[in-house]
């Protein structure tokens, strides 16, 4: 008998283990009940992306700050409007897409008394609807090409900025053999101009007297 009481306290030990456990897993939350809980219900909601500030078609101003014209002016830092056979009788620098409301001047002025016998070429069109920098980097290609057809020869060197008067924006030059080639723009032009003949520097300075006639 005192060999099979131990044995008998320990199954009744056993059970009653058994009984508590069986009663603590069914009221376990996170039990088999919480395993088949919805996503929505254990999980927050994602916050969607953020929208955009802005797009470019709601920042881009229809009239930009300080909106100027070209005009063909009859002097241009004291240059005169070339005529009759040395005039212009084309378009010789493609000046890209133009759109309703842009403006383009093209137009040859005679080099001062005692510089090059071929004139200065003036290209330039307002009202520019993309970057104008872009556009003046297009008008520098065809004036380049333009040079390479009346006998300029080189490569372009390196571009430089100067001054660009007091109707600001940004105006560069670089060397083209002998020749300078420059070219200004702001919020709403791009203009370039082949000088025969000039360094930069000085065709920079001509450049800013004679922007004083053509954008207003």
């Amino acid at each position: 008998m005192t060999g099979r009481q131990p044995l008998a306290a320990r199954a009744l030990f056993a059970s009653a283990a058994l009984a508590a456990t069986l009663a603590l897993a069914a009221c376990d939350p996170e039990g088999t009940d919480g395993d088949t809980a919805t996503p929505a219900a254990t999980t927050a909601p994602v916050s969607a992306p953020a929208a955009p500030k802005s797009s470019p078609a709601a920042t881009k101003s229809a009239a930009p700050v300080g909106k100027r014209t070209l005009t063909e002016a009859a002097t241009a830092g004291g240059l005169a409007r070339a005529t009759g056979d040395a005039q212009l009788s084309d378009v010789p620098v493609d000046p890209g897409e133009m759109r309703d409301g842009m403006n383009l001047v093209e137009a040859n002025y005679q080099w001062e008394v005692g510089g090059s016998n071929r004139s200065v070429l003036f290209a330039g069109v307002d009202n520019v609807p993309e970057d104008p920098s872009k556009r003046r980097e297009h008008l520098w290609r065809g004036l380049i090409d333009y040079a390479t057809g009346q006998g300029s020869t080189g490569s372009p060197g390196e571009s430089a900025a100067y001054p660009a008067g007091p109707l600001g924006g940004n105006l560069e030059c670089f060397p083209l053999g002998a020749d300078a080639l420059c070219g200004w723009v702001d919020s709403s032009t791009a203009a370039v101009a082949l000088f025969p003949a000039s360094s930069p520097a000085d065709a920079a300075d001509q450049f800013a007297l004679m922007r004083a006639d053509l954008e207003h």
